[in-house]
């Protein structure tokens, strides 16, 4: 396997080469930032967040509002406010150091049982057991392990155990990763190119797409709410923080409802404003918006506002300066919506 790997390895920015130990923080960030996202879309993140912050210290000193702001596009924020919270722990410990154990690396905010494990191999060297989806999918067809996942997590794991090596044990993990990235892909695996295509149960039996056996998943419920695009006479528009903890927790929004399944009619929305204008105007059409548990559907009210009765409800900013904020995904689809539909009204 090691030897598939020092031919066929991935050039990544944050690797070393081959043998030798990666820097902690470099794999830190990537890890974390590899969470439910791919390398493509990590690569150039990684790059800016080293170019600012090219040591934990420097990003431990980082507002959270600058991080949030370069966070944009990755999703799933809450990463973000643990980056940062990992990165003050880090910068508290004695010499700024990650710890090398993965019961240390663990204690620190953001980090469990997979990262702690990668960074434990492969920037400290230690034979941790190292299992990602990548690696859960190879397991699961080397072993032809008929459990489905989740439940099959702990057989995985028990396989896993018994492949990882004492010698570059951080390069075997990259290799498992890598195997299961481009070679023992979800579809279409390339058996051929296997170092273990000899040794695999599941192609042994000529079936090997079948695995892993997942669960099947409950329909994703739909929520409901509506957005306030609340106007100023000089054009500028409410933004307002989200509450630090919880979905989106420290973003900037564009203010709108609480977000539940039953459907808002527009007297009741308007009574959730932060503030009332003389009229409401309701923009046809809804944004959608996919999370992880829940497909979200807001309506948006557009309302003209006093500026001396609006001062304290947040920031007001024009829409051409919303680039300066740590806005989400979902409140750059609900801006662009906004605009479009005035435009056309």
């Amino acid at each position: 396997m090691l030897d598939w790997y020092d031919r066929n390895r991935r050039i990544l920015p944050w690797r070393a080469a081959p043998g030798e130990r990666a820097d902690p923080y470099g794999i830190w960030l990537s890890e974390i930032m590899l969470q439910q996202t791919t390398v493509a879309t990590v690569g150039p993140y990684w790059g800016a967040f080293m170019a600012k912050w090219p040591q934990v210290t420097d990003l431990a000193a980082a507002s959270l509002d600058e991080v949030l702001h370069l966070w944009q596009g990755l999703g799933y924020y809450a990463r973000a406010r643990n980056l940062h919270a990992c990165a003050k722990a880090v910068a508290a410990l004695p010499g700024s150091r990650f710890p090398e154990t993965e019961e240390g690396l663990r204690a620190l905010p953001g980090i469990g049982a997979y990262t702690a494990a990668a960074i434990a191999s492969i920037a400290f060297g230690h034979p941790a057991v190292v299992l990602d989806g990548n690696i859960e999918r190879v397991m699961a067809r080397l072993f032809q392990v008929e459990t489905p996942l989740p439940d099959a997590k702990p057989i995985l794991r028990a396989y896993a155990e018994t492949l990882t090596p004492a010698d570059r044990p951080g390069d075997y993990a990259q290799a498992a990763m890598d195997l299961g990235a481009t070679i023992c892909t979800p579809r279409k695996p390339r058996c051929l190119l296997c170092p273990w295509e000899r040794a695999c149960q599941a192609h042994a039996q000529g079936e090997p797409e079948r695995l892993p056996l997942k669960r099947a998943k409950p329909e994703r419920p739909i929520r409901r709410g509506v957005a306030f695009w609340l106007v100023r006479p000089d054009g500028s528009v409410l933004l307002r923080r989200r509450a630090e903890t919880g979905l989106l927790g420290g973003m900037m929004e564009i203010p709108s409802t609480p977000w539940r399944e039953a459907a808002w009619d527009e007297a009741e929305a308007a009574a959730a404003a932060p503030v009332k204008p003389r009229t409401w105007r309701a923009l046809p059409g809804l944004v959608g918006h996919t999370f992880t548990h829940f497909h979200l559907e807001l309506a948006v009210l557009v309302g003209r506002v006093d500026p001396v009765a609006t001062a304290t409800l947040g920031l007001w900013l024009r829409p051409d300066r919303f680039g300066e904020q740590a806005l989400p995904t979902l409140m750059k689809k609900v801006a662009r919506h906004a605009l479009s539909g005035l435009r056309q009204g």
